[in-house]
């Protein structure tokens, strides 16, 4: 047999056991030119794998691509970009007053951000450690797109109703309290801020905060609870404020207007234990006992 009949007969055993080509016992041996140019043109509806490659992107035809979004999904969870963050600025911070705060700020910083992608218009995220001393640096800014410590640590004040210098380890949302109050904020416009120290005026640029955590701190722009800058504030410690995160002068100029319209602000401590559980269950994070 020539050898060209040879490799068109092994070709059209194949194309016949694999389900492209149809047999017919009772018909002739070879099917005709016409029979073979029908079921191999480009588009023929005939074989399990022409079906399966002929299913669009995303499609119930094509699983694997269905599994690939479902993992792009999971890696874009607030679970997931909280880790990321994790990895990239902890290693940055120098000190943790419990083992999960930066966690749980993050967590909280970007199921917000999911929930709210209106309202989180800059990346920018002001996190207080209240669970340190005002004596030691305990504030940071990140860029949570970029995963960078814009600047931090630095001196923080927190309110003289909160309790004396040191660590604070009274919190409230209470108008006339004058105390630190726990939880997210978003951070809205700068104004021109007023106040005295050591029986002195001074001005500095103010940012506004609107509370994001309900009971424990909604009440912040009716109290008047602002970021801003303070004489008080200096690079080696803290002193008191109304309960408003005040920082140094020069760093409230340079950090506030980044913040501004669309920043978030979230002041921590593990010495509340109601706010840290509700925190904590909102983060849908699991918290070791102490």
């Amino acid at each position: 047999m020539p050898h060209h009949l040879l490799l068109l007969g092994i070709g059209i055993i194949m194309l016949i056991e694999s389900g492209v080509l149809p047999f017919d016992p009772s018909g002739p041996l070879l099917p005709s030119p016409s029979a073979l140019a029908s079921h191999l043109a480009p588009g023929a509806a005939s074989g399990p794998d022409r079906a399966f490659n002929a299913g669009p992107v995303g499609s119930a035809a094509n699983p694997e691509n269905g599994r690939e979004s479902a993992v792009d999904d999971v890696a874009d969870s607030p679970e997931a970009r909280a880790e990321a963050a994790l990895r990239a600025l902890a290693p940055r911070v120098a000190k943790q007053s419990h083992p999960e705060a930066l966690r749980l700020a993050f967590r909280t910083y970007y199921a917000y951000q999911a929930a709210n992608p209106g309202k989180v218009r800059n990346p920018y995220f002001y996190f207080v450690d209240f669970g340190l001393s005002s004596r030691e640096p305990r504030g940071y800014v990140f860029d949570m797109e970029a995963l960078e410590v814009v600047d931090g640590p630095f001196t923080v004040a927190h309110g003289r109703g909160s309790g004396g210098e040191g660590v604070p380890t009274r919190f409230s949302n209470r108008p006339g309290s004058k105390a630190t109050s726990l939880g997210l904020y978003l951070a809205q416009e700068t104004y021109t801020f007023r106040g005295r120290a050591g029986g002195k005026a001074y001005t500095s640029i103010g940012l506004r905060l609107q509370g994001l955590s309900g009971p424990y701190n909604d009440a912040a722009r009716r109290r008047g609870i602002v970021a801003h800058g303070a004489p008080y504030v200096t690079a080696q410690r803290a002193g008191r404020s109304e309960g408003c995160p005040a920082m140094e002068q020069a760093r409230a100029r340079k950090l506030l207007p980044m913040l501004a319209n669309g920043g978030l602000v979230f002041h921590f401590s593990p010495n509340d234990a109601n706010w840290l559980a509700d925190a904590a269950r909102s983060a849908g994070l699991t918290l070791a006992e102490s």
